[in-house]
């Protein structure tokens, strides 16, 4: 007897997805169990050996908690808003929305054809306004905030200013350069509002600085040491150079 593959595979994918087979409820006495993968970039080449590698033996895990009882979340996503989607609007001369949509259709049409039990109602693209924001947000919490040796976690930094304008730093238990100048609250009242700013720099969770990187003038952009191969950027072979 033969065995159909493409009719067998096209019958149980479609019946997945009319069906919402893999998709996690929000609602459930079941113990929750999450499982999340490496979101892939979409470029332009599609799915290459390394990711169903890496998502079979994820899969394969998510099915097993499923039958131990979990209710198990396992979204899946695309890291749509970096370099390689910018890289490959270039070289293609279309905009990077253009170009990102028809690549994320298409990793889409080859992750379904392997048969992932991911909850698709949970996509995320990093390129959306409404994931993106999130990060924006985070990091402006962290640039609004310093941590407090004393209550062992991070607040406001407007309590820190309070507290310079009382007692200047010589009190202040936090973390912060190891240079920081002492200060009284005479002094602290009467810095310029740039040279308070400078000193909250030192004690901020995110902060400005100054430091040298990786600059790739070719693909306009810092890259991170992991990017760079003999000199030259991974994706492109562009020179990098250091500099400030």
């Amino acid at each position: 007897m033969t065995y159909n593959f493409n009719e067998i595979e096209n019958k149980w994918q479609k019946y997945w997805a009319t069906n919402k087979t893999f998709k996690a409820s929000n609602s459930t006495d079941k113990p929750k169990y999450y499982v999340l993968d490496m979101f892939p970039y979409p470029s332009g080449a599609g799915l290459h050996v390394g990711h169903p590698l890496g998502y079979i033996a994820s899969d394969i895990y998510a099915r097993y908690k499923r039958h131990q009882g979990f209710n198990v979340l396992h979204p899946q996503g695309y890291d749509s808003f970096g370099l390689p989607a910018e890289q490959y609007a270039i070289q293609t001369g279309q905009h990077p929305a253009v170009t990102t949509q028809a690549n994320v259709t298409r990793y889409r049409e080859q992750l379904d054809k392997i048969g992932f039990s991911f909850d698709w109602s949970r996509e995320v693209r990093t390129s959306d306004a409404d994931y993106y924001k999130h990060t924006q947000w985070i990091f402006i919490q962290l640039y609004n905030s310093w941590y407090n040796n004393d209550t062992k976690k991070a607040e406001d930094i407007a309590t820190l200013v309070a507290k310079f304008e009382v007692e200047g730093n010589a009190t202040v238990n936090a973390v912060c350069d190891e240079d920081i100048q002492s200060f009284s609250a005479t002094d602290w009242n009467a810095f310029s509002d740039k040279e308070q700013q400078q000193l909250l720099l030192q004690y901020r969770l995110t902060y400005l600085a100054e430091t040298e990187v990786n600059w790739c003038p070719g693909l306009g952009t810092v890259l991170a040491n992991d990017e760079i191969v003999n000199g030259v950027s991974e994706r492109g072979g562009q020179e990098v150079v250091r500099k400030k």
